[in-house]
């Protein structure tokens, strides 16, 4: 039984095992024919599109060739038409040539032509010159050198007039105008009259206090001296001694010293050096408290405190009877009214005109002229360089650069010279009025000449046959060009050259 079921189990699986083997076979052949299938049909479906790209790209090339050759037709239209166009210019421009060449021709015998009449009026031309010459006995460059002369002389003669009414002319608005701003000025500043000069004269209650201040061997005296840095001059005038110095602060000094020590009564050389230091510190409050009122009556706010204090030196400085602080706040204002008449610029004017004489506060110390020294010492401290060329040029001492500076020194001048002002001695007013006759007498022409109007004026009689109508217009400005560079002096001056002809006969 168990065998009979090996065998069945055998041949079962011996069936199975053949059944397997066709059914693999049969699915390897469906599977490889299912293949095949799909590869005819992309086989068919690429050739069937190659067909269509061969037939489009033919299409593409037969539209393109088609398109080439019509642009190509149009091309070789527009290249003849070209053509023709050029061809026709060509035979324009060659009918234009051939003009042209006509017109040269008959050009160039006209000037044929007007050559030979040239050379025939050359000729008639010498011809004539040589008649002429004849006639007046004068070469031709005999009688070009008399015309030019005459032509010169009337050239002259016109020049001179046209000078002289453009200058009455520009004299006559110039005076008027500033006329009205001087005066404008002065009438708005309305500063007082000038009136003492700084004493040095200590008043003494009596002539023994002179013996005091001498003390036993002339200790006091020497000590006071040595301390103030002043001269002490004890003379037979009565009840009066009088301090000199050169530095008007330290005379100020000694003699506010002096007056209290006269008070006082106590006169020693320990109680002197006490009363001078105390004194020289009020002098220096006093000295700081002037800077700074000026400052502030000028208008002119922000200066450092050593210009102040320089600034309020000015207080005991007098220039001719005037006091110099009062004159650097008098300029200052001037130089305001002006610059806001003129439109210039009102700050650096009114800076310019406070501190212009700021160099006359410095000591013999410092070397140069005020104008130069006051613009150093302004420099260092901080002041602005149009305000420093207003200083240091106020006296033409270089060039000013600015129309404030012109104001300044027209402000200054305006200050010093207005009346009441100044006061100066006869010897220097007679000393300058013969150095300016001199200027005028140091020209060749002048027959005499005369100052007149304290100086303000000066009239100068020429000699007719050596100077003509022009020359004195031209001495005129030499002798005032003379007078600005050689001399000082307040305002201005005017020059009036005067020529007079006379012609004198006799009847008999």
């Amino acid at each position: 039984m168990n065998g009979y079921l090996i065998i069945i189990s055998f041949v079962a699986l011996v069936l199975g095992a053949v059944m397997g083997f066709f059914i693999k076979n049969y699915l390897a052949a469906r599977e490889a024919n299912v293949k095949q299938n799909k590869a005819t049909q992309l086989l068919n479906e690429t050739e069937r599109k190659s067909t269509e790209v061969i037939k489009e790209s033919q299409d593409r090339a037969i539209e393109i060739v088609q398109t080439a050759e019509k642009e190509a037709h149009e091309r070789r239209t527009e290249i003849t038409r070209n053509e023709e166009r050029l061809q026709s210019r060509s035979d324009q421009l060659d009918k234009r040539a051939e003009k042209i060449e006509d017109r040269e021709h008959t050009i160039s015998q006209r000037q044929s032509a007007l050559d030979k009449r040239t050379n025939k009026v050359e000729e008639m031309y010498a011809d004539v010159a040589k008649e002429l010459e004849k006639v007046s006995q004068m070469t031709q460059a005999e009688a070009k050198d008399l015309l030019l002369e005459r032509v010169e002389q009337e050239a002259r003669n016109d020049m001179s007039r046209i000078v002289r009414e453009i200058e009455a002319e520009a004299q006559e608005q110039g005076e008027y105008k500033a006329r009205k701003l001087i005066a404008d000025a002065i009438q708005r500043v309305a500063s007082d009259h000038v009136e003492e000069v700084t004493s040095s004269t200590i008043p003494l209650p009596s002539d023994d206090m002179k013996g005091r201040i001498i003390g036993r061997n002339g200790r006091n005296i020497r000590a006071f001296e040595q301390a103030a840095g002043v001269d002490v001059i004890v003379d037979d005038t009565p009840e009066a001694i009088t301090i000199s110095c050169f530095d008007s602060v330290r005379r100020e000094v000694a003699k506010n010293a002096m007056a209290k020590l006269v008070l006082d009564g106590r006169i020693h050389p320990a109680h002197i050096e006490k009363i001078i230091e105390k004194e020289q510190e009020n002098i220096d409050k006093v000295i700081k408290e002037a800077g700074e009122q000026a400052a502030y009556d000028a208008g002119v706010p922000g200066l450092q405190t050593e210009i102040l204090k320089t600034l309020g030196r000015l207080k005991f400085r007098t220039s001719y009877g005037q006091n110099q602080l009062a004159h650097a706040v008098e300029s200052a204002q001037l130089a305001s009214v002006l610059a806001s008449e003129m439109g210039a610029n009102v700050e650096i004017s009114k800076a310019g005109g406070l501190l212009h004489d700021l160099g006359k506060a410095m000591d013999h110390n410092v070397e140069g002229t005020h104008a130069q020294i006051g613009a150093e010492f302004a420099e260092r401290h901080g002041v602005g360089p149009k305000i420093i060329n207003a200083i240091a040029s106020h006296h033409h001492e270089v060039e000013q650069e600015s129309v404030e500076a012109i104001i300044v020194e027209a402000a200054d001048a305006i200050s010093g010279a207005r009346p009441g002002a100044r006061r100066e001695s006869l010897e220097h007013y007679l000393k300058r009025v013969r150095a300016l006759e001199d200027v005028a007498n140091s020209y060749d022409g002048v027959k005499s000449s005369y100052a007149l109007q304290a100086g303000r004026e000066v009239r100068i009689f020429v000699r007719p046959d050596q100077v003509d109508d022009l020359a004195a217009s031209r001495l005129a400005r030499d002798i005032s060009k003379t007078i600005e560079e050689t001399m000082q002096y307040p305002g201005k001056i005017k020059v009036t050259v005067i020529r007079e002809t006379r012609t004198v006969d006799y009847a008999k």
